[in-house]
């Protein structure tokens, strides 16, 4: 082994490896003995491509170019697409139609065009219609109308409204004998974790939807992913008991059909999501405890556990009676989409990545627990540098990367990313840390945030940083943190209110909550009611917790990554922090991204983001790179 610094140590996982050698894979759909599956490919710049694979093992794009399944409802999308008898329609990104696809024939219009979005298709064959979530933007982007309509197959149209009155819908499912409908809503200030209503009501003879019954819900219970079985029962998610878990409904009352201390859910940030499926007699189901998921068969109230050698799952559909669909990984394979029998034996269809690593560059995840502010606990996944021809300088510890994700109503899985391989192959530690707010850990721990958040997950961060360097893990002289979304504003906070970090890297980060309150879209217009406090009232909340406000406590070396045409997180809440820190003589690095959204998707700017942020790494907390880069401008420092 070679000694040398850690940060500058040779990989073969360059940013080349990250867009050439690796897909996006999502959304596992069953038709027939047909399976579908979406796959967003880097080097299409991005395209979200739907893929069939027929019973003899032939796959087949079903989406040609220049065609993009992928809906804006909701901005964040999901359930883009269904299929059914061999036909399949999907949401195209560019107009936001519904198109239909037969086969290798080439996609048709089912919707006109206008300002109209839809997702969450489902099929009613009686009627000769879609039903679907459709997002009206006539009024104009402020204030879109959210409604269930059913959208006629024999002509261009914007569909009939079947239900509305509230701010939100999803998950439109019809009876297998279609003649009930039962669907998801809720209202502002919540968020669909927070609290939703589950109703369902009869079809009537001329297709319209009669009254409706309120089956479980409200303000302070989420529920998720209703699902009929064939017998006429509906089951679905309820975290009543503080855990996402098994109910059914039998048309008089509900029922537990399986409770534990564990979450059968996740936050439903897209639509689509999909943890248990009717098969194999019963429910075959995927539960998470403690950042690891687990599939199990549910039958007759007793759980019988199917084995697989994977630590993270999703997805999970029915392919006829005795077999399931569903997305896996663990922390040395990618995400892969593969078939599974009730005793655990599988079959690989696609996987996102085809390269077989040498595992002695594969850094597997710990998971860490640690304390935090106010005598709580909070949780993690540490990841070591991992090289087998290099070593340290003697006496010399790694730098850590603290990565905060998302959300912030999410979690981090511990599953192979070849992003995070690029940082701990070249001598960096890294701890993903899972704070209080996260998912995956019940309730009580997800409600923690609520009017804590630019506090707890800024503690947790820091706590996380320094558990790992008392453990002696990493180097206490160099700390850096990085973060996307809500991730990115935890970064950009923690490096103004604290002298923890060295450096910081948000990726569309927020640095002015206030102005995210004001400017964000309508699905989350009143999250941060929840997350801070309700606005306008709170502003000296909102203000007091907001890095641009607060530039005169900031020391922290900076690099901003931004897509010009994110609407989630709009470029001005980057370009604001950045011409502060210029002012202030704060070193800063800012990179724009034309045609990108919320979250990069096109091969040459993940390349470009990545290879800046290791540049402006190298430069602020000392070391030589290991390749080379494109040159990367750092105000107050070059």
């Amino acid at each position: 082994m070679t000694q040398a610094p850690y940060g500058s140590w040779k990989s073969p996982i360059t940013t080349d490896f990250l867009v050439d050698e690796s897909i996006g894979l999502s959304a596992p759909c069953v038709d027939g003995e047909d399976v579908y599956w979406t796959e967003s490919r880097p080097r299409e710049a991005g395209r979200q491509v739907i893929v069939r694979r027929s019973p003899d093992g032939r796959t087949t794009d079903v989406t040609p170019a220049p065609y993009n399944a992928r809906t804006r409802v909701h901005e964040y999308g999901g359930g883009e697409y269904v299929a059914h008898n061999g036909v399949v329609y999907f949401s195209h990104f560019e107009d936001q139609r519904i198109y239909r696809v037969v086969r290798d024939a080439r996609p048709t219009p089912v919707t006109a065009a206008g300002p109209m979005r839809y997702a969450d298709y489902v099929v009613d064959a009686w009627h000769g219609r879609l039903i679907a979530v459709r997002e009206d933007h006539s009024q104009g982007a402020a204030k879109p109308v959210n409604t269930l309509v059913a959208v006629p197959l024999d002509e261009p149209g914007h569909g009939t409204i079947l239900v509305a009155g509230n701010d939100f819908y999803a998950a439109p499912r019809l009876s297998p004998d279609g003649r009930w409908l039962s669907w998801l809503t809720w209202n502002h200030p919540n968020m669909p974790w927070d609290g939703t209503e589950l109703y369902v009501a009869a079809i009537e003879p001329d297709g319209s939807v009669g009254p409706a019954t309120l089956v479980a819900g409200g303000v302070e219970e989420s529920i998720v992913q209703p699902e009929w079985a064939l017998d006429g029962t509906l089951y679905f998610v309820s975290d009543r008991t503080g855990w996402w878990n098994l109910y059914r409904y039998d048309g008089d009352a509900v029922n537990a059909e399986l409770t534990m201390e564990a979450e059968f859910a996740r936050p439903a940030w897209v639509f689509g999501q999909s943890m248990f499926a009717h098969a194999l007699g019963g429910l075959v189901a995927i539960y998470e405890r403690e950042g690891f998921s687990h599939l199990i068969r549910v039958l007759n109230g007793r759980v019988h556990e199917i084995p697989l050698p994977f630590t993270v799952l999703d997805g999970v559909r029915a392919l006829g009676e005795d077999r399931v669909v569903l997305s896996a990984a663990s922390g040395s394979e990618p995400v892969q989409n593969i078939i599974v029998d009730g005793k655990g034996h599988y079959q690989v269809l696609r996987r996102a990545s085809d390269v077989i690593l040498d595992r002695a560059y594969i850094s597997e995840p710990e998971a860490v627990s640690f304390p935090t502010g106010d005598g709580a606990v909070a949780h993690g996944f540490y990841y070591p540098p991992k090289n087998p021809e290099y070593e340290g300088m003697p006496g010399e510890k790694p730098p850590l990367l603290v990565f905060t994700h998302g959300g912030p109503t999410g979690a981090t899985l511990p599953v192979l990313s070849f992003a995070r391989l690029f940082w701990t192959s070249r001598g960096f530690a890294v701890v993903d840390v899972n704070y209080r707010g996260s998912t995956g850990y019940g309730r009580a721990f997800r409600n923690a945030l609520a009017g804590n958040w630019g506090v707890f997950d800024i503690e947790d961060s820091v706590a996380a940083a320094r558990h790992l360097a008392g453990r002696g893990l990493a180097d206490p002289d160099r700390l850096a943190i990085r973060g996307g979304s809500a991730g990115g504003y935890t970064t950009l906070a923690a490096a103004t209110f604290t002298d923890t970090f060295k450096a910081g890297a948000s990726y569309f980060g927020v640095s002015d909550l206030g102005a995210l309150a004001r400017d964000t879209h309508k699905f989350e217009s009143h999250y941060l009611d929840r997350m801070v406090g309700p606005w306008p009232a709170e502003e000296a909340t909102y203000r007091a917790r907001s890095p641009l406000f607060h530039l005169d406590r900031l020391r922290t070396p900076l690099i901003l990554l931004q897509g010009l045409d994110d609407r989630v997180v709009p470029p001005n809440q980057a370009e604001m922090m950045v011409e502060a820190l210029r002012e202030r003589g704060i070193p800063v690095a800012y990179v724009a991204f034309p045609g990108e959204g919320h979250g990069f998707r096109q091969a040459p700017n993940i390349k470009r983001a990545t290879e800046a942020e290791y540049r402006f790494y190298s430069r602020i907390l000392g070391f030589p790179t290991a390749d080379e880069t494109e040159p990367l401008r750092i105000w107050n420092l070059d």
